[in-house]
């Protein structure tokens, strides 16, 4: 299977260890950014949540509710992560922004329903972590691979040499060569995730 097996995807995980950290910690950072600062982030992150209830509530009417909310999640969060991949070779600011912006809505998801009296216990057990421990680290590492590839197209501006091409080609044919491995072990990962938040998450919160 070369770089479509599971073995080289947790290699590449290894191997781009720095940015899975800083991923790791810009997206740690946004979810206590969106607790802390939720009264001040109300306004701008109460419309993306509305825009969200609004697909909820349509997808409630359908004839089949698990199956909808499973291609919806899946399909969601695996073009974005897919797209979060790719345009992070425009300096890394999609996967950045993608990573704030996602970090700042479940930290303020997790203050507002705290604030509101909500059993954190139950919100996290039975709300986050049945489909979310799989679903999470796997956009966490999708927007990884985003910041190496805006990484990679910084780092190319300055070796435009003819000296340098060649090896600054096999850079980026091996780069590309993970980044498109882990991008399917990625939708795999959000398939799972989407089928257990479909289904276990969706039934547990009834």
């Amino acid at each position: 299977m070369g770089i479509l097996s599971f073995g080289q995807f947790i290699k590449g995980l290894a191997r781009n260890k720095a940015y899975m950290f800083v991923a790791s910690a810009i997206f740690i950072a946004s979810i206590a950014a969106g607790a802390f600062w939720a009264e001040d982030l109300r306004q701008l992150l109460i419309a993306q949540l509305e825009g969200l209830q609004s697909v909820s509530q349509s997808l409630e009417q359908s004839e089949n509710v698990e199956l909808s909310f499973f291609v919806f999640i899946f399909l969601n969060n695996a073009i974005k992560a897919v797209l979060v991949m790719l345009l992070g070779a425009f300096f890394g600011l999609a996967p950045l922004f993608f990573l704030i912006l996602n970090g700042m809505i479940l930290g303020f998801v997790v203050e507002v329903s705290h604030s509101q009296g909500q059993d954190m216990a139950e919100l996290i057990f039975k709300g986050l972590l049945p489909h979310g421990i799989i679903e999470l680290p796997a956009i966490v590492i999708a927007c990884a691979y985003g910041l190496k590839f805006g990484a990679m197209a910084i780092g190319s501006l300055f070796n435009l040499g003819a000296d340098k091409r060649q090896r600054l080609a096999s850079r980026w044919e091996t780069g590309l060569k993970q980044m498109g491995g882990a991008a399917v072990w990625i939708v795999i990962l959000l398939f799972v995730a989407a089928i257990i938040e479909s289904t276990i998450t969706y039934n547990l919160l009834r």
